[in-house]
């Protein structure tokens, strides 16, 4: 089993959402949080899984002082919608518009795992489909105003109200639209651990 494979190794998160903690716990696995900033931006030519692959990297290269048994995970999420990034809200108003862009329409959410050690690095990505059913702007103002729009990517989090009554159907990961491509990362921690 994977928990005897990885008894030898730390895990360090490098995330403060606490759905993507959950999962770990969830999947049986015990992680040290250790969250520490850096500036998001990236280059403008930069598309879809490209940009998520490049913030989980930068995100790791932050950690510079990793143990001979660390292992590192970081990760970017984000909802690309015909050629452009949908990534937190800043307020209100930002949050309802994107909303009301995926309303009715087709959207990618992305999300991109970067694992680091002390001699290697892995980053691997997954992509999940998510259809939309026309939005009012009652329901958008309900959302907004009672559930937490800004810290996910696109404004909405799919295991809430939103998400309940606006998606009508997905291709790939759901837990991928949570915040974490749950099999992905359990498949790779393995062969992590079987190197």
């Amino acid at each position: 089993m994977i928990y005897d494979l990885l008894q030898d190794y730390t895990l360090i998160l490098a995330s403060g959402s606490p759905r993507r903690q959950r999962f770990f716990e969830e999947l049986g696995l015990k992680v040290t949080i250790d969250v520490r900033p850096i500036d998001e931006t990236y280059p403008s030519h930069l598309k879809a899984a490209e940009i998520t692959d490049h913030l989980a990297e930068m995100k790791a290269a932050a950690f510079t002082d990793l143990a001979e048994n660390d292992i590192l995970i970081t990760s970017d999420t984000i909802v690309w919608k015909e050629g452009r990034a949908l990534e937190k809200a800043s307020d209100v108003d930002e949050a309802k518009q994107m909303l009301r862009d995926i309303s009715g329409q087709k959207h990618e959410v992305i999300t991109s795992v970067c694992f680091t050690g002390k001699d290697f690095q892995k980053t691997v990505h997954e992509i999940t489909t998510v259809w939309f059913a026309n939005l009012s702007e009652t329901e958008i103002d309900h959302y907004v105003s009672n559930f937490q729009p800004f810290d996910k990517a696109g404004s909405y989090g799919i295991q809430e109200w939103i998400g309940l009554i606006g998606v009508e159907k997905i291709e790939g990961s759901f837990f991928n639209v949570v915040g974490l491509p749950t099999r992905l990362v359990y498949k790779t921690l393995l062969e992590i651990a079987e190197r």
